[in-house]
C-alpha cells in the first residue's frame, strides 16, 4: 500500500508528498481536569437535494456514529452548535431531531451533551420583537431540557438585529435565565463567525460588550454553568475569565490558542467546548489525558503541533472551517463522502483542502494514512486532476 500522493499547488505544479505512519494516542477513560466538549459537524445524506435553501437530510446512522466516537475518546458533545452547521444548511426542524436523537444516545451511556439553543426558527426577512425572541429562545431551550441535554444558549441573530440597546440583551437573557431549570451555557460568537452577530451584547467596542456581558452573569450566576467565548482574542478570554463568579466556567472556543488556554497559569485555566475538537479528537483527548496525570510536556508535544491545522481551516473567511472539518472527517473514514447540507463542500478550494490533508498529517490526526490518500485521489479526480 502507498502512502504517496502527488498534491497540487497554486501554480498548477503536482508535488508527491508522503504521509507518516500516525502516533498511537493514549485513550483517557474520562477525563476528569478540564470539562472538554467537541462541537460535531453533521453528516449529509448524499442522495438529500441538500443544495442551498433546501431543508437538511441528513445520514443519521452515520451522524450519531461519529458521536459515539468522541464519547469513546472520554470527550464531551456539543450538539446542533455553528460546527453542525445551524444557521448555514440545518434548519430548526431537523435541529430538533438531531437533538432529540443525540441526547437519546446520550442518556442511554451516561455520556456528556450540551446542546445549542436559538432563535433560528424566526426568519430572518424581518425583525423581531423582543417578546418573540424570547418565545423562540424557550422553545428550544424546552426541546433541549426535555431531551435530558444541558442548554448552550446560543448567540442569536434576530436579537442582534433587532436589540436597539444593550438594555434589550438584559432583558431577554433575563426573561430565559430565569425559567430554565438547570444551569446553561451562554455563547459570545465573535463576527468573524457569524457576521450577523456583529455588535452582540449591545455594543461594537468589545470592552464595553464585556461589561454588560459580566452583568448578566453576575446577576444570574446560579443559572450559569459557563460562557462559551469564540472571539479568537487570547488576551480578552483571559480578562474576561479572571472576573468570572466563582463558579462560572470559561469554556474557550479559540481555535487559534486553545492549547494555552487550556493549561492556563497562575490565574486559572479556560475549560474547552471547541470546533476544532470535531477533526483533531483523538489528539484532544489523549492532551488533555495527559494534562490529568500532570504531564505538561507531553500535553504540549500532542497538542502543539495541531495548531497551524486549526488556523488554516479556521482562516478567513471563519465560517466556512465546517468545510475543512467535514473534509477531514472524510479522509480519516468517519463518512464515505464529502457532500454537505447547504452545498456547503464548495466553501474551501481544491488547494485549500490538499493543505488541509498535510497539516492534519504532520499533527498526527490522519487515522490511516493508506486511506486518506486513497480518498483524496478520488477527490482530485472528482476535480479533474489525476
Amino acid at each position: 500500500m502507498n502512502s504517496t500522493i502527488k498534491l497540487p499547488h497554486a501554480n498548477g505544479a503536482l508535488r508527491e508528498y508522503t504521509l507518516r505512519e500516525p502516533p498511537a494516542f493514549a485513550k483517557p477513560e474520562r477525563l476528569v481536569s478540564r470539562t472538554v466538549y467537541a462541537a460535531a459537524h453533521v453528516v449529509a445524506d448524499p442522495l438529500g437535494e441538500n443544495c442551498l435553501g433546501a431543508p437538511a437530510v441528513l445520514d443519521w446512522e452515520t451522524t450519531l456514529a461519529f458521536r459515539h466516537y468522541l464519547w469513546s475518546l472520554g470527550l464531551g458533545v456539543a450538539e446542533a452548535m455553528d460546527t453542525a452547521q445551524r444557521g448555514m444548511g440545518l434548519d430548526w426542524t431537523t435541529t430538533k431531531e438531531l437533538i432529540r436523537r443525540s441526547a437519546t444516545d446520550a442518556k442511554l451511556a451516561g455520556y456528556p451533551i450540551a446542546c445549542g439553543a436559538g432563535t433560528d426558527q424566526l426568519s430572518d426577512g424581518r425583525p423581531h420583537p423582543m417578546h418573540e425572541i424570547v418565545s423562540a429562545y424557550l422553545e428550544q431551550c424546552e426541546v433541549i431540557e426535555t431531551a435530558g441535554a444541558r442548554v448552550i444558549l446560543m448567540a442569536s441573530r434576530a436579537l442582534a438585529a433587532g436589540a436597539s440597546h444593550s438594555d434589550d440583551y438584559e432583558r431577554v437573557y433575563d426573561s430565559i435565565l430565569t425559567k430554565v431549570s438547570q444551569p446553561v451555557i451562554l455563547h459570545w460568537l465573535g463576527a468573524m463567525f457569524d457576521p450577523l452577530l456583529d455588535g452582540y451584547w449591545g455594543s461594537q467596542n468589545l470592552d464595553q460588550a464585556a461589561e454588560i456581558c459580566l452583568k448578566i452573569i453576575g446577576e444570574h450566576s446560579a443559572k450559569i454553568d459557563g460562557i462559551k467565548v469564540s472571539l479568537l482574542d487570547k488576551e480578552r478570554e483571559i480578562r474576561l475569565r479572571e472576573r468570572l463568579p466563582v463558579g462560572v466556567k470559561l469554556y474557550t472556543g479559540d481555535d487559534f490558542n486553545y492549547p494555552e488556554l487550556v493549561l492556563g497559569n497562575s490565574g486559572g485555566f479556560s475549560h474547552a467546548l471547541l470546533g476544532i475538537f470535531d477533526g483533531i479528537a483523538g489528539a484532544a483527548a489523549a492532551a488533555v489525558g495527559a494534562l490529568d496525570q500532570g504531564n505538561i510536556l507531553l500535553y504540549r508535544q500532542i497538542l502543539e503541533p495541531t495548531v497551524p491545522l486549526a488556523c488554516h481551516i479556521f482562516r478567513t473567511p471563519t465560517y466556512y472551517y465546517k468545510t475543512g472539518l467535514t473534509f477531514l472527517a472524510y479522509l480519516n473514514g468517519h463518512q464515505d463522502h464529502f457532500r454537505m447540507v447547504g452545498g456547503l463542500e464548495s466553501g474551501r478550494s481544491v488547494i485549500h483542502l490538499c493543505e488541509v490533508l498535510v497539516l492534519a498529517d504532520q499533527a498526527g490526526v490522519i487515522r490511516d494514512p493508506y486511506l486518506a490518500v486513497q480518498r483524496m485521489r478520488r477527490f482530485l479526480a472528482a476535480n479533474g486532476i489525476e
